[in-house]
């Protein structure tokens, strides 16, 4: 993912867990801010109880991969992906269909939107 999509200081995740607003299910949390930009950045966290290197890394892969693919249905703001215990379980489908739930209820995926400018 190109560094215009991306949260990466310090700075950004504390505005964002500060200011933002949260929304979780199951396997995931976002922390979402509007901020006026012309596309979506993300930040994603893995913790280390999720298992060793080489296990978060596949995690963080397969995220990256759903949201590229979600890219044109995406919100232009800031988010914060966390991933919870029990997703080191899940293959990629369980893991998309649960990160696309959470996106939707934090109403920064709509699938409509790019649908209808398409037309």
């Amino acid at each position: 993912m190109k560094k215009t999509y991306r949260v990466k200081s310090d700075k950004d995740f504390q505005r964002i867990f500060h200011e933002g607003r949260s929304v979780a299910n199951r396997k995931f949390v976002i922390y979402h801010l509007k901020i006026e930009q012309k596309n979506f950045r993300v930040g994603l966290s893995v913790s280390k109880k999720l298992g060793n290197a080489v296990a978060r890394n596949r995690i963080k892969r397969c995220l990256r991969h759903i949201l590229q693919e979600a890219k044109p249905f995406l919100m232009p703001e800031d988010f914060v992906v966390i991933a919870r215990s029990g997703v080191e379980q899940l293959n990629y489908h369980e893991m998309k269909k649960n990160l696309l739930h959470v996106l939707r209820l934090a109403t920064i995926y709509q699938e409509g939107i790019e649908g209808e400018k398409k037309r």
